[in-house]
Parts: structure tokens; C-alpha cells; sequence
């Protein structure tokens, strides 16, 4: 991993961070957030009480959350067992509408944001369009898949402060650096060069993914209110779900200035080492 590659994502980040500003921008990141939010408000109008019941009644059945709610009793806190099981629902709820907004980014944001730093930025570049949409949304889908089985088996891991900080970033920053690389170039870069730009960026785009991720999980502070979080569930819910879209713009639009300048550098070597051999070729000729 080199220090130019370095500097290039940190220049890269400076750039994403302004575009982040441009209106397009903000207007691109508030579509996801009315799908998603208009799903959300239906679970939460039709299903919220139900949901918690079923949370609730699967707490009493398990013998370690069982422990764990005689323990809150054994300290006066008896008041704190209605509360744990609308919580139990929101961490787990929050990070599924959260995969389900990186979806939506994957097909709306991306492209766009894409388009729009080739446009500003590097307007030369050719697309390849190698990379069909069902491709596109089968790899996203793949991705997704893992991640939220990861974050499932992990859920015991979370009543661990430590691990509750450190797992949730992880896993969204491999999903970001998944998604995001092959979004990116789906359209701009033919399979070769996305291959040849994967492997030899791979550790730097997966370090701008884990930061992706640990960016991701600032939003999640919103939840630190206590009580009250229960209670403005559902508003904390949709500010949650749109600070995490512009994360992920912000994502996208830094992925986008990163590899469309590695695109460009691979594309600007191809055309010198084709012009080196028909020099030389030529000159064979000519001997």
C-alpha cells in the first residue's frame, strides 16, 4: 500500500466532502430516505405493537436475556423490562433499513454521483457498460445478504460495549467497500480494468470502507437519549435513516473520485505502453 495511494484517497475524501454540498447532491439523498421512510412509517403504523410482543415473548423464552431481566429486577430496575424489548427491536430494526437504504443508494445514488464526478472531473473517460443492471443488483443483493447475516449472528457480540462499537462499522465498512468499488466501475471500466483496479487498490478501498463504516455509525449517537429513544422511535428512525444516506453519498462520491482517478491512470498507462510498442514494433520494421 503506498503513500501516494494514500494521499490520493485523503485528496479524494477533501473532494467527496464538497460535493456533498452541491444541491443535486442533497436532493439525491433525500429520495432514498422517502421510499425508506414511507416503508418504515407502514411497519410502525401496522406492525409496531405486534413486533414488540413477539420480541418480547421470544426474551422470556431465551435463557440468557431471561437471567438477564431477573438480574434487572434483583436491582430495582424492574420498570427498565418494558423498555428492553422496543429496544431489542430498534437495533435490530435500524441496521436492516439501514441495508435496505444501501440498496436503494446502490441503484439511484451511485450512478448519478458517478456520472456527475466523471462529468466534472473527468470528462474524457469512455464508458464501457460491460456490467448489465441484473449483475449490478445480484452483486448488491450477494453483498447485503452476508452482511445482514453477519450482523444477525453477531447481535449476542453487541452486549459487549467494546464489540457493540467495533462490529458494526466492520460490517458496514466491508459491505460499503463491496458495493461501492463495483458500483462505481459497473458502468465506466471494462472487466479487466475493474480487476486489474480491485486487486491493486483492494487494501486501501476496504480502509476507505471501514471509515465509511465507522462514519455510519455516527448517526447511531442519536439512539444515546435513554428512554426517550423508545419513544421517538419512529422520528429518530427517518433522521437516522437520512444522516446514514448522506453518508452514503458521501461514500459514493469519495469511492467515485478514488477510482475513476485510478481508472483514468490505468486507461493513461494502457495508451503509453500501446504507444512504447508500436514505436517499437516500428522501429523493428524499419531494421
Amino acid at each position: 500500500m503506498s503513500a501516494s495511494r494514500m494521499a490520493l484517497a485523503v485528496s479524494s475524501f477533501w473532494r467527496a466532502l464538497a460535493y456533498c454540498l452541491l444541491p443535486r447532491v442533497v436532493l439525491l439523498s433525500l429520495m432514498p430516505l422517502l421510499l425508506a421512510g414511507g416503508a418504515l412509517g407502514g411497519l410502525v403504523w401496522w406492525g409496531w405493537t405486534d413486533a414488540v410482543a413477539g420480541v418480547r415473548a421470544l426474551l422470556d423464552h431465551w435463557s440468557l436475556s431471561a437471567h438477564l431481566l431477573s438480574w434487572l429486577d434483583t436491582m430495582g430496575w424492574t420498570h427498565l423490562r418494558s423498555v428492553v424489548a422496543p429496544m431489542v427491536l430498534v437495533l435490530v430494526a435500524v441496521p436492516v433499513v439501514v441495508m435496505v437504504c444501501m440498496l436503494l443508494v446502490s441503484a439511484f445514488m451511485v450512478p448519478a454521483i458517478t456520472a456527475l464526478v466523471r462529468d466534472r472531473r473527468f470528462p474524457h473517460l469512455q464508458a464501457q457498460h460491460e456490467v448489465t443492471v441484473w449483475q449490478s443488483v445480484l452483486w448488491s443483493a450477494k453483498a447485503t445478504l452476508i452482511a445482514c447475516l453477519a450482523l444477525v449472528l453477531t447481535l449476542p457480540l453487541w452486549l459487549v460495549p467494546m464489540l457493540a462499537l467495533l462490529l458494526p462499522p466492520l460490517i458496514w465498512g466491508w459491505l460499503t467497500y463491496r458495493v461501492m468499488a463495483f458500483d462505481v466501475l459497473a458502468d465506466w471500466a471494462a472487466d479487466g480494468e475493474r480487476q486489474q483496479i480491485l486487486s491493486e487498490h483492494g487494501r486501501v478501498l476496504l480502509i476507505m470502507g471501514v471509515a465509511c463504516g465507522a462514519l455510519g455509525a455516527v448517526p447511531g449517537a442519536l439512539w444515546a437519549i435513554g428512554a426517550l429513544a423508545v419513544v421517538f422511535a419512529p422520528f429518530l428512525m427517518l433522521v437516522s435513516i437520512w444522516l446514514y444516506t448522506l453518508v452514503f453519498a458521501l461514500g459514493a462520491a469519495w469511492f467515485a473520485h478514488y477510482l475513476l482517478s485510478a481508472l483514468d491512470v490505468v486507461r493513461r498507462d494502457g495508451v503509453a505502453v500501446s504507444a512504447a510498442r508500436a514505436d517499437l514494433d516500428y522501429s523493428k520494421v524499419e531494421t
